[in-house]
């Protein structure tokens, strides 16, 4: 059985109900991409991150300035 009801709700009061809700339908969207997502990750397709993420990013910026002086040396 259903009833049927009225609510007053300030415009702040549905502001923020929408937002929660906006934020709770992102959470929800983001876990079921990370879900499908399970596993597809593999490490052997991965060598240059063997010594770790940081080391990979530190390496790429070392190259990326010299690369840079190099350009701007002319």
């Amino acid at each position: 059985m259903s009833k049927r009801t009225h609510v007053v709700l300030s415009e702040r009061s549905v502001k923020n109900r929408t937002k929660a809700a906006e934020r709770e339908l992102m959470r929800l969207r983001q876990l079921k991409a990370l879900k499908a997502a399970a596993g597809s990750w593999k490490d052997k397709d991965h060598p240059e991150l063997k010594s770790g993420a940081a080391k990979w990013v530190a390496k790429l910026r070392s190259q990326d300035e010299k690369r840079f002086q190099k350009a701007t040396a002319r």
